[in-house]
């Protein structure tokens, strides 16, 4: 079967790539498809290792125009794109192995009772984040055109289709494809972060509205065929949350302002998704037999469910309206609006029950049900806002009032005296805030940020993160400030450990705060911890990083069990290794013991929403592989390392960081070095995501962000993060006699497995002969040093992978993989080349633009992102 499916995906962007040069004829006429397609073989020649057709395409480039080679690289980007539809369609309708199946033959070999399935399905809960770190350079407009071809590319495929209907669906496709070519690819501006907000509730309504409810009943028939369990209809095993209009962190554009506007719109699509499930049910239940609850409820009704429904309906449009006009500023009446999810649940659960009680259980359990698992998952409010602030920031808040109180300066105080002043404010009834303060305009920003969390109440926000947290001042003062702006409930407030150091920092941070009892009554017997993945493995490199992320949370693990406290651990991961990045399977079954206990919590980045979420089928087979990793983690949770394992990793993860640190923060060549070698400096104008490239505006590598940090070094395939320094402290283990080891953790520990085998798909898409060619071009000669020795080191570490995976070449057990990488790389290698030539010709015009040549640059950038199907 999968045979048949490579074929039909090979097959598949061979026609698609035929639409596409017969929309290029017809625009430009044969010789210019000629010569794309003269460029595009030879580009596969090239890959494959022949050095003239290699020089073939550099000779061509080099005598182009500039508005000559935009063309190319718009045909080559779209190219890529239409390969990655084709792979995700194929994704869709491929025949993988069910991972509820898989689940289930584990839990066989094991001989797992029902009652041990029962409690770990208590703990299945699982909260996805929907965050627009600026990871997806696809304009919003072009990602419809392709989901629709996506569909197109599904129907196609059926097997029965008649042919007439075959011919209507290509003619579909050659249209699509028509308008994607003469659609400009580029944004001219940045997002703004209402426009992220509104890509993310299309995400929802497009794809996810229809996915959960399939999606749990099909969970709900595989564990009731299985133990007998149903899932209670008033549980969501998944949930939604978003950083979209919420995360200021670093993010100037992200006022309070914008949250609210963001908080009202996702109320209005939430209304507008569940006003079209209501007006489906009026139509649907036409049924006069009701019992006796509903019809002491609608009197002498003839259609007792469609009247409970009408004064339903009428509210969902009254708030949808009402919503126009509250973000008009007009005044408005809201008392006839949906508020809470009760209000939608209470008509909805009396018809439920009544068809129940009237033999009408068929009914009930259709899009009746499918509705009621909707409001239990999605809310009225579409997604719970999360709120991301950096700790410098609510410091100072309290540096500026106390020097206004004549205090002194709070910045400067000890930890033990912010505390003692914030706990004092805490357990005091009076305003801390005097009314004739008059705070700086960045000092006011925070605080109408915490009076919109008042205004809005808890139901439409998820939790408060504070980045660079590494003090329980830094918690302290954010309760502090919730509390002095009227927020009447305990939001959830999570430190963010993300540095190397603030990671092993961690647990005695966390301890610290358990200790004090004002702390732990706010909590409530919960808390929530944020670890960060980009941050630590751009400090300190990704085993490093991997290593300190893992005991970290082992340790706080234990602390929270200690102190008989339920912990959630918010996973800030990204879609690429070097920040975090796992197959979801893989990341949880690598995780502490015991760590997937109060819960599952993680961010969805970029480009990875649209292939994990972009299509129902392949959102509902996402959301099966975490909840079948969460269940088998909970239930055989994977075994804690042996000492030795523990000495040995400790070892690595020290010689990992050196190694990397050494190069990266050590050498001070190093990073003219990068700003030559890749795009990085071209990229701060391609206008990704509303985030600043920088956390600040001027600073090195450390102020960079690790989205551009990586995205950059993935440009020229050097894929630098995600695997300097790994394996060569591996080999030092090696070196030191640890040989049996190293064996037994790949054999039995799966947080290392995972580590490693996850660098066989780094390694494939990287390629040292793509590097060199932009350190030959781009690079002075006494710089080059630096990529000679980077590409040794990066073939000695795939080399030393190979020997321990027992593997001839890279992606030698995933060949479906390697397959799709082999796809692109015909179109991949001319537009490396092509962008070589483009950034020669760029800073060769110092300070002068030519918008031509910069709108090719951005081309290439994006094409390219698109072919290694991530970027940060």
């Amino acid at each position: 079967m999968s045979q048949v499916l490579d074929s039909q995906l090979t097959s598949t962007v061979r026609n698609l790539g035929a639409v596409l040069g017969d929309t290029i004829r017809d625009q430009l006429g044969e010789q210019w498809l000629e010569r794309i397609e003269a460029v595009r073989k030879d580009g596969r020649k090239a890959h494959q290792g022949d050095d003239h057709s290699a020089k073939r395409v550099k000779q061509l480039f080099s005598e182009l125009k500039n508005d000559e080679l935009l063309t190319i690289g718009r045909a080559f980007s779209q190219f890529l794109n239409l390969a990655n539809i084709a792979e995700q369609e194929s994704n869709s309708s491929n025949d993988q192995d069910d991972p509820i199946d898989t689940l289930f033959s584990h839990l066989d070999a094991a001989d797992i009772q029902a009652e041990t399935f029962e409690k770990a399905l208590d703990h299945l809960n699982i909260e996805l984040i929907l965050t627009a770190h600026p990871t997806e350079v696809t304009r919003r407009t072009l990602i419809h055109k392709h989901s629709e071809l996506a569909k197109c590319l599904s129907k196609v495929h059926v097997s029965d289709i008649s042919g007439s209907e075959r011919d209507k669906i290509e003619t579909r496709i050659a249209e699509l494809i028509s308008q994607a070519w003469h659609t400009e690819e580029i944004r001219t501006i940045r997002p703004t972060p209402v426009d992220e907000a509104r890509w993310g509730f299309s995400v929802i309504e497009n794809s996810l509205w229809e996915a959960v409810p399939e999606f749990i009943r099909e969970l709900d028939k595989r564990f009731v065929d299985k133990f007998d369990l149903p899932i209670p209809l008033d549980v969501s095993p998944v949930k939604f949350g978003s950083w979209m209009g919420g995360d200021r962190d670093g993010n100037p554009f992200v006022t309070s302002k914008v949250t609210e506007q963001v908080l009202l719109l996702a109320r209005k699509r939430a209304a507008k998704l569940f006003a079209k499930d209501i007006d489906i049910l009026q139509t649907e239940l036409s049924m006069s037999d009701c019992d006796k609850n509903l019809r002491e409820q609608v009197g002498d009704e003839l259609e007792p469910y469609r009247a409970i429904l009408r004064p339903l309906l009428e509210k969902l449009v009254k708030t949808q309206e009402g919503i126009v006009e509250k973000l008009k500023d007009k005044p408005v009446d809201m008392s006839n609006w949906i508020d809470n999810k009760e209000q939608l649940l209470a008509p909805l659960m009396t018809c439920y029950h009544s068809l129940q009680a009237c033999g009408m259980s068929v009914i009930a359990r259709g899009n009746l049900q499918d509705t009621i698992r909707r409001i239990h998952c999605f809310g009225v409010h579409l997604l719970k806002l999360d709120v991301r602030q950096d700790s410098e920031r609510h410091a100072d808040v309290f540096s500026e009032l106390t020097r206004y109180l004549g205090l002194g300066d709070y910045g400067q105080w000890s930890e033990e005296d912010k505390q003692a002043f914030l706990l004092r404010e805490l357990a005091s009834k009076r305003p801390l805030f005097p009314p004739k303060w008059q705070p700086s305009d960045d000092v006011q920003e925070v605080l109408d940020t915490c009076k919109v969390i008042a205004q809005n109440g808890k139901d439409g926000f998820g939790i408060y993160i504070i980045s660079m947290a590494s003090l329980p001042s830094d918690v302290l003062s954010v309760n502090l400030l919730l509390k002095e702006l009227g927020v009447t409930w305990p939001m959830p407030v999570a430190p963010l450990f993300e540095t190397l150091d603030d990671l092993n920092a961690a647990a005695s941070v966390t301890q610290k705060l358990f200790s004090i009892d004002w702390y732990r009554g706010y909590i409530q017997g919960h808390q929530h911890v944020m670890i960060g993945y980009s941050d630590s493995a751009k400090d300190a490199g990704a085993m490093a990083a991997g290593w300190a992320q893992y005991e970290s949370q082992e340790s706080l693990v234990a602390l929270a069990e200690e102190h008989d406290i339920e912990l959630t651990l918010f996973h800030g991961r990204g879609g690429t290794i070097g920040r975090g990045g796992l197959p979801a399977h893989a990341a949880i079954l690598s995780q502490p013991p015991g760590s997937l206990t109060g819960g599952f919590r993680v961010t969805e980045q970029g480009e990875t929403i649209r292939y994990k979420f972009g299509m129902p089928i392949l959102a509902q087979r996402s959301l099966a592989m975490y909840a079948s990793a969460i269940l088998e983690a909970l239930i055989l949770p994977p075994p804690a390392p042996k000492q030795e394992w523990r000495d040995a990793i400790i070892k690595m993860a020290a010689d990992g960081r050196d190694n990397y640190r050494k190069i990266v923060r050590h050498d001070e060549n190093f990073v003219p070095y990068f700003r030559v070698a890749t795009p990085e400096q071209e990229l701060g104008k391609l206008p990704l995501g509303s985030r600043p490239a920088k956390r600040k505006p001027t600073g090195g590598i450390e102020s960079l962000r690790a989205i551009p940090w990586i995205f950059a070094w993935a440009q020229t395939r050097m894929v630098l993060p995600s695997w300097l320094g790994s394996m060569k402290a591996v080999q030092t283990s090696l070196d030191a006699g640890k040989e049996d080891t190293i064996k037994d953790m790949l054999a039995n520990w799966p947080f290392f497995y995972s580590r490693l085998s996850m660098l066989d798909m780094v390694f494939s898409k990287a390629d040292p002969k793509i590097s060199q060619e932009y350190d030959q071009n781009l690079v002075p000669e006494e710089l080059r040093h630096f990529g000679d020795a980077l590409r040794t080191e990066l073939q000695e570490s795939i080399d030393l992978l190979l020997q321990l995976l027992n593997q001839k070449t890279v992606m030698e057990g995933d060949p479906k993989g390697e397959m799709s990488m082999n796809i692109r790389a015909s179109y991949l290698q001319p537009l490396h080349y092509l962008q070589i030539e483009l950034l020669k010709r760029t800073r060769a015009l110092g300070d002068e633009h030519d918008p031509t040549l910069e709108r090719a640059m951005m081309v290439t950038i994006a094409g390219i992102a698109v072919g290694m199907r991530n970027t940060g």
